[in-house]
C-alpha cells in the first residue's frame, strides 16, 4: 500500500509542544544528574571524587550493553495500536520517578564504602530506566513526519524543552544551602531530597504529555529477525561517516554542559564566593534560546543546519578563551561574558536534534540500519559525554585537594582558586573548538546533501510504506 508525504507529515502546534515536554519530562530528571549528582555524592554522601570518577566510568562500561539491548527489544517489539514508541513512555515514567528518588536517598548509618555501592547500584538503575525512555523518545522524532523542516521543528520544541527541563534544578542547586553554627554554608538533605521528590513528579506528569499528545504517522512493521542483525547494525553504524562524526558531536557538546553545570557548583562556592548564584551561569546562556527558538528552523533551513551549528559553536569557544585571557574575579563580568557565548551555542543547542536525525536517516537510507538501533547507539554516545565531564569534573577537584565533602582551607590558595578558574573555561572552550572542527571539516551533510536526502526518503517511503 502506497502512503503519500502528505499523510506522514503536517504536524501542529499542539503536538510539537506535546513533544516538547518530552525533553522536560527527561529534562528535569537528568537535570539533576547535571547540577546536583555530582556535588551530592561530595557534601552529603561524603564519597571521594576518585569514587565518584570511577563509578560513573563503571556505569558507561554497562550502558554499552544496556542502550544497545534496548535498541534492539523496540527494534523487534510488534507496534499496537498507539505505534511502536509511544507506549514505552506509559511503561516506565512511574519507574523513572521511583529511581529518581532512589538515587538521593540517604540511608543513615552506612560507612563510605556502603555509600558508593548504593549509590553505584541507584545510579546504573536510573541509567537503565532512563534508557528505556529517552531511546523510543529519541527515536519518535522519525515516526511523527518524515519531513526534515518538520524534525527540525520538533528538534527546536525538544531543545526548548530541554531548557524549561533544566531550570528545576538549577534552582535546586542554588538555593539548598543552609548555614551552619560554624558560619558556613552546606548543603541541606532536607531541601535536596524534597526537590527531588518535587522533580521526580514533574517528570512523570509531562511523560503523560507526551504520550497523550502525539502521533505516530509511520508505523513499519517489525522487521523479520535476522541471525546477526546486531552486529552487521553496528558495524554499518560505525562506517558510516555522517552517523559517527554527529554521535562524536553529540558526546562533546554533552560534555561541555555536563562539566560547565557541574564545575560551576564549586566554582561559584569558593572562587566567587557566592554559591547563591550558580544557576545564573546557565540561565544566562539559555537566554538566547528564548529568541532564537523562533527563528532556529528557518534559519537552518536557509543557511544549512551544520553551518550554522559550526559557526556559533566557534564564536562560544572564542568566548571562553576571551574569559581564560580577561581571568575576572567579577562574578557578574564572567556571566556577561558566558552569555556572549551562549549565543554562539544557541543553534546547536536548538538544532542538535535535527542534526541527529539528518545522521540517523542517512544511515538508514544507505546502509538500512533502523532508526531505534542507530538511537541507542547515540544515546550511548550522549551518555559518554557524561563520563568525560565527570573525568574532567573529578579531575579538576583532585587537582586541587578536594576531599570527601570541603575544600580544605589550607588548599584555597590564589594559585588553587587561579587553578580552579582556568579548568571552568578552558575545558568547554577545548570542546566547543573540537565540535567546530567536527563538524566544519568531518561532517558532510551540508544543505545541499540534506535536500538530496529528504527527497531520497520520501521516494523511498512513498513505495515501501
Amino acid at each position: 500500500m502506497e502512503q503519500s508525504a502528505n499523510s506522514m507529515s503536517g504536524i501542529r502546534w499542539k503536538e510539537k509542544f506535546s513533544y516538547g515536554m518530552g525533553e522536560v519530562a527527561s529534562g528535569v530528571t537528568f537535570g539533576l544528574v547535571q547540577s546536583v549528582l555530582q556535588k551530592y555524592y561530595t557534601d552529603v554522601l561524603g564519597l571521594g571524587v576518585i569514587s565518584i570518577m570511577l563509578l560513573f566510568v563503571l556505569a558507561r562500561f554497562w550502558d554499552a550493553a544496556n542502550d544497545t539491548i534496548c535498541g534492539h527489544v523496540i527494534a523487534r517489539l510488534h507496534p499496537d495500536s498507539t505505534g511502536r514508541y509511544r507506549r514505552w513512555f506509559k511503561w516506565f515514567a512511574v519507574p523513572l520517578a521511583a529511581c529518581t528518588v532512589l538515587m538521593f536517598l540517604k540511608i543513615p548509618g552506612l560507612s563510605r564504602t556502603g555509600y558508593f555501592v548504593y549509590a553505584c547500584i541507584t545510579y546504573i538503575l536510573f541509567g537503565m530506566v532512563y534508557t528505556c525512555l529517552n531511546v523510543p523518545y529519541g527515536s519518535l522524532a522519525q515516526a511523527v513526519t518524515i519531513d526534515s523542516s518538520e524534525r527540525a521543528s520538533l528538534s527546536v520544541a525538544r531543545s526548548v524543552g530541554g531548557v524549561f527541563g533544566a531550570i528545576p534544578a538549577l534552582v535546586l542547586i542554588s538555593f539548598c544551602y543552609e548555614k551552619g553554627v560554624d558560619g558556613i554554608k552546606r548543603m541541606s538533605y532536607p531541601i535536596i531530597i524534597t526537590g527531588v521528590c518535587i522533580i521526580a513528579v514533574l517528570s512523570m506528569l509531562s511523560y503523560i504529555v507526551l504520550y497523550k499528545g502525539t502521533k505516530e504517522r509511520i508505523v513499519e512493521p517489525s522487521k523479520k529477525e535476522r541471525k546477526g542483525i546486531f552486529m552487521k547494525s553496528m558495524k554499518a553504524l560505525l562506517a558510516d561517516r555522517a552517523f559517527v562524526v554527529a554521535a562524536i558531536v553529540a558526546m562533546l557538546y554533552l560534555a561541555s554542559q555536563q562539566f560547565s553545570m557541574s564545575y560551576s557548583a564549586y566554582l561559584f562556592q569558593y572562587y566567587f564566593d557566592a554559591p547563591g548564584l550558580t544557576m545564573l551561569p546557565t540561565v544566562f546562556q539559555y537566554l538566547p534560546v528564548a529568541v532564537m527558538m523562533f527563528f532556529a528552523t528557518k534559519i537552518g533551513n536557509r543557511f544549512g543546519r551544520r553551518e550554522i551549528c559550526a559557526y556559533g559553536i566557534l564564536a562560544a569557544g572564542v568566548g571562553n578563551l576571551i574569559l581564560f585571557l580577561m581571568h575576572t574575579k567579577n562574578v557578574w563580568l564572567y556571566i556577561v561574558v558566558l552569555l556572549i557565548s551562549g549565543v554562539g551555542t544557541t543553534f546547536i543547542y536548538l538544532l542538535t536534534w535535527s542534526i541527529a536525525s539528518d545522521a540517523i536517516d542517512h544511515a538508514a537510507l544507505n546502509s538500512g540500519v533502523e532508526e531505534p538501533y542507530a538511537y541507542s547507539f547515540f544515546s550511548f554516545m550522549r551518555k559518554l559525554g557524561h563520563c568525560v565531564a565527570a573525568v574532567f569534573v573529578n579531575l579538576a577537584l583532585f587537582k586541587i585537594g578536594y576531599e570527601g565533602n570541603v575544600l580544605n582551607t589550607a588548599n584555597i590558595t590564589d594559585s588553587t582558586l587561579t587553578e580552579m578558574y582556568t579548568w571552568s573555561v578552558l575545558v568547554p572552550a577545548l570542546l566547543y573548538l573540537s565540535i567546530f572542527i567536527l563538524l566544519r571539516f568531518v561532517y558532510p551533510l551540508g544543505k545541499q546533501a540534506v535536500i538530496e536526502q529528504q527527497k531520497a526518503k520520501e521516494e523511498k517511503f512513498s513505495k515501501s510504506v
